[in-house]
């Protein structure tokens, strides 16, 4: 008698596919029962019988002895439920398959699989914002792969996600499947981008002390505003909102709210899923100052006054988490400075709620040896490895030195290649191995600038520059300047290798042609040809200098039939050729953006290596910065400089005039030892000094329109024209100040600035300049 029993599981493939796809045009996933949940139905095994010889039908592509590995039982075993159970679990486990039956007949037992299909191909349709090469990275589908209900949930899983980080979320997505011969099948998402979901309210609620415009602005997501079509911070993204939270409890930290608390921070989303309105509640707490500060240092040989010395506040300040923050930076710099590079201080903090005062107990201890097992550097899409890894100031397999590591992002956001740049500590294969992930965002680093402005004498001008700052992602800087103004015609060329010959050699060159009618000033006309070399190294930290030469051709002509006699006596053609050294110290806490520490510079040139020209020139210069708060900055500069003449009268080209940016409020060459006879040209001086006190602050807009104020004071004289025992020369020292303001913007299209000076002191001779402005854009 033949005995035949059939036994299906409940939920096969192809039952589920057609329920699936509904659920997939609503743009979310409904729980389905998984396809490995699925159960052998009872069978009466009464009179179980040997399983004599196991078949395989249905496949296609995998082998029948690849099927019958994945089954547990096997030719000689009894086919009881467990093991059809346990088999049938096995088979769908592997993803080949998409239905499977057994029919035992008699002591033969049938595997009956239908197999997956192949995808042939992904497909979008309908998206416009996001690139199909964006979305095809991140679904982790692929031609030649087999096609799973799991995978196809989590690529429209992850296609939702990406809209609504980039805060579409009335986006849908609805996966169709195009069968094709062989079992293979085309998947296409077809998606509705939906618009973009805005914050339309940003609530705040037990916010006492602040308003609610001064915590917006302190955290990064924005209500929806017209003027804020360059930005995507008013789009709502929900890792923002953590991010947010943690922004204002660095806020209220940093202004004393030691007890501060967020209760909640929701994000609602309107009924036509438009618009979030989000809600803060906040509990604040009372304001705290510093109170006693001691601090416990369990390495003898490491300087106490040194560590007191960089306590960056004092009893009786208001508490602020920053300050503490910047001092245990500074007991680090401090400790490393003295060879030890694993000690890591501790603030421990004791809030005093009676009198409002928080005490701070700062241990130093010296802590595990850490070593650089590799550091992993990702992100840098166009820029080479390379190009970051020689700004690194450690290496794998050195100590882990927390004062190295800030000077090397520093020293890599100092090439300004990069939007962000963070590292993260992880786990090495020892515990005493740390890996260091250096991840970086690219920005733009090509230039094209477009600037003008208005002298009182030198009329309209503008000019173009194209520069690109990290060529082919080298790190090589290459570019083109050409300057049309009334009277001024220039060309400019110029390269830079900051790593020549794969050395810590900076190596650069640069040819020019430039042609300027100053008859305004010297009632003459000047061609110039030329180029130059240099190169520079780094002496010691935080020491620069650099060699160079320099190669020029000088013509003089279109003489006014009013120059002074002291231009008409200037040679038509002169051949210059000059060698230069500058060194530099710079303590600056970035090159970018300096808002502390200073730099100086001394600079030496002799003319006289061949040519007609001899000379000796020295300059000398310095900048400092101090921090006058959060957001504003305070600098001040100087330069002073003096040029003499070695056996011969200084052409008058030579000589330092002062204007424009050099002595804002004045014309170019508007400070200058004059003739006073004709048209009173600028004959030059052989010294100048030129002062200037700035400081640069918000105005009370949005942080970001990127704007920001100045106020600035410059002073500064220029004399010494070689003349001065003639009668009808003016040349004196008598001090020029102005005084003015400015707006810098950084606007969507590039940096603009403008400035606005008056002459508070000047001479009758001297010559005054309205305003400059600049305006670049990046590529």
């Amino acid at each position: 008698m033949k005995k035949m029993v059939s036994m299906s599981f409940k939920f096969c493939k192809n039952t589920l596919l057609r329920g699936l796809f509904p659920v997939f045009m609503m743009g979310s996933l409904s729980v389905i029962p998984s396809q490995t949940e699925g159960v052998i139905e009872e069978i009466s095994l009464n009179n179980q019988e040997v399983i004599s010889k196991i078949e395989v039908q249905g496949n296609q592509r995998i082998d029948a002895e690849t099927i019958l590995l994945y089954l547990k039982l096997k030719e000689g075993d009894v086919a009881t439920q467990e093991k059809l159970n346990e088999s049938f679990k096995a088979l769908f486990g592997t993803n080949f398959f998409s239905d499977v039956t057994f029919d035992q007949q008699g002591r033969t037992l049938i595997v009956h699989v239908q197999e997956n299909p192949i995808i042939n191909r992904v497909a979008f349709e309908g998206n416009q914002k996001i690139s199909s090469e964006t979305l095809d990275k991140e679904i982790g589908l692929s031609p030649r792969t087999i096609y799973t209900r799991n995978k196809v949930q989590a690529a429209q899983q992850k296609l939702l996600q990406i809209y609504r980080q980039s805060g579409r979320f009335a986006a849908r997505v609805e996966p169709k499947i195009i069968k094709l011969p062989e079992n293979r099948i085309d998947l296409v998402f077809e998606i509705e981008e939906g618009p973009v979901t805005q914050v339309e309210k940003i609530n705040f609620v037990g916010n006492r002390n602040f308003s609610d415009g001064t915590l917006e602005a302190a955290i990064q997501t924005k209500e929806s505003r017209w003027y804020r079509f360059f930005t995507s911070d008013d789009n709502y993204d929900p890792d923002r909102l953590n991010y947010d939270q943690e922004k204002l409890r660095q806020f209220y930290l940093n202004h004393g709210y030691a007890d501060f608390k967020i209760v909640s921070a929701v994000a609602e989303l309107s009924p036509d899923q438009k618009d979030f309105f989000i809600t803060f509640t906040l509990e604040e707490g009372e304001k705290y100052k510093f109170g006693k500060v001691e601090i416990e240092s369990k390495i003898p040989s490491i300087s106490l006054e040194k560590l007191q010395e960089a306590v960056a506040f004092e009893e009786d300040d208001w508490y602020s988490a920053k300050l503490v923050d910047t001092t245990v930076e500074k007991m680090m710099e401090v400790a490393g400075e003295q060879g030890y590079a694993f000690v890591e201080p501790k603030a421990k903090a004791k809030k005093n709620k009676e009198n409002q005062t928080v005490d701070l107990t700062f241990v130093l201890e010296e802590g595990p040896k850490i070593y650089i097992q590799r550091i992993d550097i990702v992100g840098n899409t166009r820029t080479l490895d390379s190009v970051v890894r020689r700004e690194l100031t450690i290496s794998e397999g050195d100590a882990f030195n927390v004062v190295r590591v800030r000077k090397s992002l520093q020293k890599i956001k100092d090439l300004n290649y990069f939007k962000k740049v963070d590292l993260t500590r992880h786990p090495g294969d020892a515990p005493d191995k740390v890996v260091l992930k250096l991840e970086v965002e690219e920005q733009s680093t090509g230039e094209l600038m477009l600037s003008g402005g208005y002298g009182q004498n030198i009329g309209p001008l503008g000019e173009i520059s194209v520069r690109e700052r990290n060529l082919l992602g080298t790190g090589q800087s290459v570019g083109a300047k050409t300057r049309i103004a009334k009277r001024q015609t220039l060309i400019d060329f110029d390269y830079e290798q900051p790593y020549f010959l794969g050395r810590h050699l900076m190596f650069g060159m640069n040819a020019f042609m430039k042609k300027e009618d100053l008859k305004s000033q010297s009632s003459f006309e000047e061609r110039t040809n030329g180029l130059g070399t240099w190169i520079g190294y780094e002496l010691a930290e935080y020491w620069t200098q650099i060699l160079g030469y320099g190669l020029r051709f000088d013509h003089i002509g279109g003489l006014s039939s009013y120059a002074s006699k002291f231009v008409r006596q200037q040679k038509v053609n002169t051949i210059i050729s000059s060698v230069y050294q500058t060194i530099m110290y710079d303590r600056r806490d970035s090159k970018i953006d300096p808002r502390s520490g200073y730099t100086t510079s001394l600079t030496n040139e002799f003319a006289g290596v061949g040519g007609d020209v001899k000379y000796s020139k020295n300059e000398i210069g310095g900048t400092y910065y101090y921090p006058l708060g959060e957001d504003v900055t305070l600098s001040t500069r100087g330069r002073y400089g003096q040029i003499f003449g070695l056996g011969r009268t200084l052409r008058i080209a030579d000589r330092y005039n002062l204007g424009g940016d050099s002595l804002r409020g004045f014309d170019y060459a508007g400070v200058s030892p004059r003739d006073r006879t004709g048209i009173q040209d600028a004959l030059g001086g052989m010294k100048f000094y030129a002062m200037s006190l700035e400081s640069t602050f918000p105005i009370g807009l949005p942080n970001e329109f990127g704007i920001r104020g100045s106020t600035f004071i410059d002073a500064g004289s220029v004399w010494d024209s070689q003349y001065k025992s003639d009668p009808i020369v003016f040349d004196d020292d008598a001090i020029r100040v102005s005084a003015g303001v400015g707006l810098a913007w950084r606007s969507p299209m590039g940096p603009l600035r403008v400035n606005f000076a008056w002459p508070l002191k000047k001479r009758t001779l001297d010559k005054t300049r309205m305003f400059l402005f600049g305006f670049s854009t990046q590529f």
